[in-house]
């Protein structure tokens, strides 16, 4: 453990002095790529007063605050509902044959490009940023937990089976076991996609959360609160992914799994 977070110190601490010194030596107008002071000040400046000219007068915590209840409230109905659809298609596949071709149709479409829409139907403010987060995690999370039922060996529904099991018996405490590295994996990878599509969405449809602070930093003309914010957003994410795995940390060490 002290070996990671002194990687991880030392790698922060190089690229902030790479970064002074491409301000410094390379004659760069900080109006237009501020220095690490500069966003220093720029972050306690948000944090404790909010934006100065900013069309919102509170400050960062209530922003970040705002963005991880829209994100928590989206991304559990995406996890929910992509875990519980893909482990029913999963257990009937004759079933998922026909909900394959709609579902391989709407995935490749970018979340914000249902932006449109969504506001006409549900309006402007919370609603739509959700909206976006949970289209951005619910196909990743569904399409691998339907994968990793229907690649399931046989042995497991046959001791299901011998056990004389019910159908929830044997999802909770055969199923989901065995494919719990996959839905982890697809909650890691849909975590960071949903994270992305929140800002995009709070750019568009909202009044407060990170994404308007980004673009009010901009109309703001004030590129050193912009790139405080996305250091701010890139840690956030950073520490969500780690609230993941200290969730599989915790299940597997609940379902006597191990410690990996």
């Amino acid at each position: 453990m002290k070996d990671i977070f002194k990687h991880r110190f030392i790698a922060i601490l190089v690229i902030l002095i790479l970064w002074q010194l491409a301000v410094s030596l390379g004659q760069v107008n900080t109006s237009l790529f501020p220095s690490p002071g500069q966003v220093a000040l720029a972050l306690t400046e948000l944090w404790g007063t909010g934006l100065s000219g900013s069309l919102s007068d509170v400050t960062l915590p209530w922003h970040i605050l705002v963005s991880l209840l829209r994100f928590a409230i989206g991304f559990t109905l995406a996890a929910l509902l992509g875990v519980g659809l893909g482990l029913l298609l999963g257990y009937f596949p004759k079933i998922f044959a026909y909900v394959n071709p709609v579902v391989q149709l709407l995935r490749p479409v970018a979340p914000v490009a249902w932006m449109p829409f969504i506001v006409l139907w549900l309006g402007i403010g919370d609603i739509p940023a959700i909206a976006i987060i949970f289209i951005a995690g619910f196909f990743p999370i569904l399409l691998s937990t339907v994968k990793a039922v229907g690649t399931l060996p046989t042995v497991y529904w046959k001791v299901a089976e011998n056990f004389g099991m019910t159908p929830w018996q044997t999802v909770y405490k055969i199923l989901l076991p065995a494919i719990f590295p996959q839905i982890t994996a697809s909650l890691q990878l849909a975590i960071g996609t949903s994270w992305i599509f929140l800002v995009s969405g709070e750019m568009i449809g909202a009044q407060s959360g990170l994404g308007f602070l980004i673009m009010d930093a901009k109309n703001s003309i004030r590129p050193d609160a912009l790139l405080a914010m996305i250091l701010v957003i890139g840690v956030l994410g950073l520490m969500l992914n780690k609230l993941v795995g200290l969730l599989e940390h915790w299940v597997r060490k609940r379902w006597g799994l191990g410690n990996v």
